[in-house]
This record gives structure tokens, C-alpha cells and sequence, in this order.
């Protein structure tokens, strides 16, 4: 049965308690209110009603912040354009002391500005019943104006007692991890005792073809449109496409399905606007329990709240094994599985299943030495191991600062050239987890069987921080597969923070950039003195070559139209910096273009480099046997008739694909291993054990 719950006032702000607490049940009154750890608070963000207007349009982007003891424990996703928002969010929290209540604040988002207030209550957990899901209305007020009618907010809320010490608790309280962190988790650190041993059930597949018709948000009868995807905590973000209302994107995107029963898929599309809010052009959802498996739909959606379709190609399919099982419980370890792998991969299964290129597992041992982020002198580490947008969490170590953990991950490795990438945090209750340390290890680089000690560095990769972590890692792979996706355009990760302007990050990517310049100086200067004749042998053999081959080639330049709209100060400080960014990352695209076909050439991957020079040996085989004309013949013909052929086909440039793959100087020490200490040595730690 749900009980209704009404509002009492402390401290000019709302309160709710339970209406009845001494109907059946057992009251949270008669357990110690002082013991640590003792509830689990399960919350479901239902909706909100008639909010305050916070923005021009009458309208207002709301979402929703839980805070417990000062702590901001939960944060709802944006509603955006709505007083009557639906979120169904569901947080699971620990509370270790119910006299704290439960802070519930709601903001207007507004880009690039502080977020507007839009209201506030509190939950008084001690007036809850145990053990009973209760619905509430909460009533925002202003401390300042407290006779505004702000609007209610609905929740639906269980408070359950918990015993012992063992934690079996998502806690929400660490979704963010940190602001710079790449990713958000919301359910997946759960205890052994819950964990699955396929975290995911499947691949949800999303082919963004086009727009039609979409609504024109900019003065000049344009937009520039951009698509926003979301399953669960999984989120990515399309390519922009400039001054259009019927943009081709042909982007690919791929979900973990963690439900059996489907999902549903929210897109947004918005047009970008430099130095202010993006406007927002509408949205639509695609339920995954409607769609059959192994079958690629053709989905035209309607958007609602505002004007136009997208074109989409759902494609669902069964997931590859992805595992977390103890260290006693080996695949490869296990003669009949690991002679299944090997034969799945073997060379005479090139043409089954291309994406499957590889098998991958790792043993996350233990750590050494890591720092203590806690006052009490320890840490409560557990560790991520992530591949691409793959990410698997162990346990969590309390109270330890050489935490064990011998777990086995295992993953299908869909690019040889993705990087694994291994960090440890420290998990608090009341804030998000704090970072210990990160490893970053090409799987090309990887020596199987072996157990290594791998130093810790910080956040950019860039030097060491304190611990080491023991990993044991195994790859098996097919090289012929692994070559073909390379021509191939690499997974797109989830939406990670957007870049920022550094000073530090924009004089390094000049640095890198000049360098790149200077080659080409050089390269020129070498040229031009085959031209004075400083080495007459040299410039005889240049002049023989190049006679034939000399053009001349134009350049124009286009000027653009400059925008005549008066700005205001603060959106021509934002554009300022927009370009800044724009600069720092066209810097840090061309230097990476240079640095990467110099290390092609100086074989910093040995197997790009093969690769590259089986490619042009076979290329001077044929064209040995066939004319070159006949080649660039097929070719054109290639090219012209791949849209009639397949017109939903994905278009990518095989040589940017391949180059994509081969790691910038900047790339290169971040994945470079720093040497441990030589008392962190597995084979000395036995010996020492022997002893």
C-alpha cells in the first residue's frame, strides 16, 4: 500500500514526514538512529508539476540535485523546455544517519551561465516507514519568497534497514566520479554476491543516416544541427553539420543492452549556437522491445515539440562473452576453452564475423603503495578496467592501501589498436570517488602470461603518481581481421567532457604544430638545394626525376562573410574563447596528422608499419600485371556507384582510418610504462615469500 505524505516547515523550508507511521509495519523510530550505514534510501524521481518559468520563452530547462549532510549525492538528468517534466530516474542510496534529512533542490540549466533556483524542499527520513514504498509530494518554496508558488515535485521513495558490513549497494553518490572523468556510472559497482557474469545481454547498433526538414533555428532560415543519443548512463553525441535543414551524417553508434526486455533510446536534436545556448530543435525515443533481434530496422522518427524526422538503421544483436569471474574460474587456463579461442581466431576464420577480431582477458591481481585518500590514513580502493566504451568494475577493498582484488575480466576485442585502460579509485559514500591512478596499455603492446607490475601515473597519463598495480594480460587475436579493421573508422567513445581552453595544452599543440612546419622547411630547403647544385650528383638525379612531373597549382582564398549581429559583451567573450578552442584543436589535429605519418615511418607500431608495407608491396604487384588506368578506372567507378550500391553506406577514407590508428607523440608517452621500483618485482615478492 503507498501513503500519501504532507509538509511541515523547519527553517523556512518544506519538510515531509509520513502521514502514518504506526499503521503495520515496523517505524525507523524504534531502531538506533545513531549507527553507521544502516539504511538503504531507494528513490524514484517521478515528475514535476506546474514549475517556475526561468527563461524567456516561458519555459524552463529544470533537473533535480539530492543532497544528505551538505553532500550532493544525486543529480537527475535536464528536462529541457518543460514545466511539467518526467524524469523516472531511480537513485539507490546509503544513509548512515537518518536525523540528516533528504535535501531536494530543483534548477533552470542555462548554458554557459549559473544555473537558476528554482526550489527546494526536505524529506525528513526519521517520519518514513520501514520497509513500505510511500508516494510524496513535495512543495518547492524560496527561503526568501516563501509565500511563490513554485510548483511540486513527486517521488516515490522505500527506506530499508541494512545490517552487517557488507556493502550491496549502487551508490549513486559516486555517478560523477569526478568532473574530468570520462564516463558517469550509475549501476554498475554491485556487490559479488549480485554481480552477473554477462554484465550486458547485448549490442543495440544505431546508424544516424540523415535529417529531414528540421526546424530552422537561425536568422538565416538555417540551423546547424547536431543529435544527442541516451540509453541509461550510455551517451553519445553526433558531429555537427553546418547551415542546413536536411543534414547527411551517416555516424555509427553502439549501446550495451543491459535489459532483456529492451530499452527505451531518448534522441534530442539541437542547433548549435556559438557563445550561447544551443536551441533545441526536438526529440524522440525509440522503444528496443518493439524490434526484433538480428534484423537492421529502418526507423523514420517524427520529432516531437518541434519540426522534421530523422533516419535511423537499429540494428539489435547478441553480445560476445564479457565476463568478471575469480581467479581460480581461467578461460584460458581451462585446455578445451582455450583451444575454443584459439580456434575462433585461427586464420581460417577470416570471413567469419569481421567485428569479432580478438579475445581478451585480464587478471587484476593487486595493487602496491597507493595513496591514501582518507583522513584515517587509508583508502577504499576498487579498480575499472575499461576497453573502448567496454568498462567492468571490480569489488571494492576497505580500508587498505595494497588492496588484493584476483578478478579475471574478459572482453571480445572489436580493434587491435584499442588501449586498455586500467584505474583505481577510492570510493566515498558521501562525495564522489576520489582518483588514485591510471594505466594506459596498447593491446599490441601486450606480452601474454605475463605478470607485470605497472607504476601508476596521473590523470593525463603524463607522469607517475604513488602505487603500482599487478595486472596479468592475455591477447588473442586474428592478424587478418585486425588489418581489415583498420581500414575502418574507429569506435567513437561515450560524450566525454568538452575541451576547455588551456594555455599550457594551446602552447603545446604550437610546439607540435612548429615542429611538423620545420619539417617541411627542411624538406624544402633540401629541395631547393638540389636546385643551386650544392651536390651535383644529388641534383642531377632530382633533375632526371622531376622533369616531367613539375605543375603548377592555384590557390584561392575564400573569404568568409563576417557576422553583422550585435553581440552582447558576455556572448563575444564566450565566442572569443570558442575560436581559442576551435584553434587549440585544429593545432592539436594537424600536429597529430604529422606526428603520426612520422611514426609510420619510424615504426613506433611495427605492426601499422608491416601492414603499410604489405599494402604497397601488393599494390606494386598489381600494378605490375594491370595498367594503371584500369585502376583508377575501377576505382572511380567504385566511388561513383557506392551510394547506388548502398546508400545508407557509411562514408570513411581508408588511408585517414589507418593513419587514426598510429599514436601521436603525445599518444606515445602517455601509453609509454615507466619502470617500477625493483622491490615491486613479482618474481622478488616470491622469492621474498619463499624466504
Amino acid at each position: 500500500m503507498l501513503y500519501s505524505c504532507k509538509l511541515k516547515s523547519v527553517c523556512n523550508l518544506p519538510v515531509i514526514y509520513n502521514k502514518k507511521i504506526n499503521t503495520a509495519g515496523t517505524s525507523n523510530t524504534d531502531v538506533p538512529l545513531a549507527v553507521p550505514g544502516m539504511y538503504q534510501l531507494d528513490i524514484t524521481l517521478r515528475r514535476g508539476q506546474s514549475l517556475a518559468a526561468r527563461d524567456r520563452g516561458g519555459t524552463s530547462d529544470p533537473y533535480v540535485k539530492f543532497k544528505i549532510g551538505g553532500k550532493e549525492v544525486f543529480r537527475s538528468k535536464i528536462i529541457h523546455k518543460s514545466l511539467n517534466p518526467v524524469w523516472e530516474e531511480k537513485a539507490c542510496l546509503l544513509v548512515e544517519h537518518l536525523k540528516e534529512p533528504l535535501y531536494i533542490k530543483v534548477f533552470d540549466y542555462d548554458f554557459g551561465l549559473q544555473d537558476d533556483f528554482m526550489g527546494s524542499a526536505f524529506l525528513d527520513l526519521t517520519q518514513l516507514e520501514l520497509n513500505r514504498p510511500t508516494d510524496v509530494t513535495v512543495t518547492l518554496k524560496d527561503p526568501r519568497y516563501p509565500d511563490h508558488d513554485l510548483g511540486i515535485i513527486l517521488l516515490s521513495v522505500v527506506l530499508t534497514p541494512k545490517e552487517g558490513e557488507h556493502r550491496d549497494v549502487t551508490m549513486l553518490m559516486r555517478k560523477s566520479w569526478k568532473r574530468s572523468s570520462k564516463f558517469q556510472t550509475q549501476s554498475l559497482h554491485l556487490s559479488d554476491v549480485h554481480r552477473k557474469p554477462h554484465l550486458w545481454r547485448g549490442i543495440v547498433s544505431i546508424t544516424l543516416i540523415e535529417g529531414r526538414d528540421l526546424k530552422a533555428m537561425d536568422s538565416n532560415g538555417l540551423s546547424d544541427p547536431y543529435v544527442k543519443f541516451r540509453l541509461g548512463h550510455q551517451k553519445y553525441k553526433s558531429k555537427i553539420m553546418p547551415k542546413t535543414l536536411n543534414p547527411q551524417w551517416r555516424e555509427q553508434f553502439d549501446f550495451h543492452l543491459y535489459e532483456e526486455r529492451g530499452g527505451i533510446i531518448d534522441i534530442t536534436a539541437w542547433d548549435r549556437d556559438a557563445g550561447k545556448r544551443d536551441d533545441f530543435i526536438g526529440r524522440c525515443q525509440i522503444d528496443l522491445s518493439a524490434l526484433s533481434r538480428e534484423q537492421t530496422h529502418k526507423l523514420v522518427l517524427q520529432l516531437e515539440e518541434g519540426e522534421g524526422h530523422l533516419v535511423l538503421l537499429v540494428t539489435l544483436t547478441a553480445s560476445a562473452t564479457v565476463s568478471i569471474s575469480d581467479l581460480s574460474i581461467n578461460s584460458l587456463e581451462d585446455p578445451k576453452e582455450r583451444e575454443e579461442i584459439l580456434k575462433r581466431y585461427s586464420p581460417l576464420r577470416i570471413f567469419h564475423n569481421l567485428k569479432d577480431v580478438g579475445f581478451l582477458q585480464v587478471k587484476v591481481i593487486r595493487a602496491e603503495g597507493l595513496m591514501a585518500a582518507d583522513v584515517t590514513g587509508k583508502s577504499d580502493p576498487f579498480c575499472v578496467v575499461e576497453l573502448n566504451n567496454d568498462r567492468l568494475l571490480t569489488h571494492t577493498v576497505y580500508k587498505n592501501l595494497n588492496p588484493e582484488w584476483n578478478k579475471v575480466f574478459t572482453f571480445n576485442i572489436k580493434d587491435i589498436h584499442s588501449v586498455l585502460e586500467v584505474t583505481v579509485y577510492d570510493e566515498d559514500r558521501d562525495r564522489s570517488a576520489d582518483f588514485l591512478g591510471k594505466v594506459a596499455i596498447p593491446l599490441l603492446s601486450i606480452q601474454n602470461g605475463e605478470q607485470k607490475a605497472y607504476v601508476l601515473k596521473n590523470k593525463q597519463l603524463t607522469g607517475p603518481t604513488k602505487g603500482v598495480i599487478y595486472l596479468e594480460i592475455d591477447v588473442i587475436f586474428n592478424a587478418v581481421k585486425a588489418s581489415l579493421r583498420t581500414l575502418i573508422p574507429k569506435e567513437q567513445k561515450y560524450i566525454e567532457e568538452e575541451n576547455r581552453l588551456s594555455k599550457q595544452l594551446l602552447l603545446r599543440n604550437f610546439i607540435r604544430m612548429k615542429r611538423c612546419v620545420m619539417v617541411l622547411v627542411n624538406a624544402a630547403y633540401y629541395i631547393n638545394s638540389c636546385f643551386d647544385w650544392d651536390s651535383p650528383a644529388r641534383s642531377l638525379a632530382a633533375f632526371v626525376v622531376v622533369e616531367d612531373m613539375l605543375e603548377d597549382e592555384e590557390e584561392e582564398d575564400d573569404k568568409d562573410d563576417k557576422d553583422s549581429e550585435k553581440k552582447g559583451f558576455i556572448n563575444k567573450i564566450y565566442a572569443i574563447q570558442e575560436v581559442c578552442i576551435s584553434v587549440q584543436n585544429i593545432l592539436d589535429e594537424v600536429a597529430s596528422f604529422g606526428e603520426r605519418i612520422k611514426n609510420t615511418f619510424n615504426w613506433t607500431i611495427p605492426f601499422l608499419s608491416w601492414l603499410a608495407i604489405v599494402a604497397l608491396c601488393a599494390f606494386t604487384v598489381i600494378l605490375y600485371f594491370i595498367p594503371l588506368r584500369y585502376i583508377v578506372l575501377v576505382w572511380g567507378i567504385n566511388k561513383f556507384t557506392k551510394k547506388l550500391r548502398s546508400p545508407y553506406a557509411i562514408d570513411n577514407n581508408e588511408l585517414l582510418d589507418f593513419l587514426s590508428r598510429v599514436p601521436s607523440d603525445v599518444q606515445v608517452v602517455q601509453y609509454q610504462e615507466l619502470k617500477p621500483d625493483p622491490s615491486h618485482s613479482p618474481c622478488k615478492r616470491k622469492k621474498n615469500n619463499l624466504g
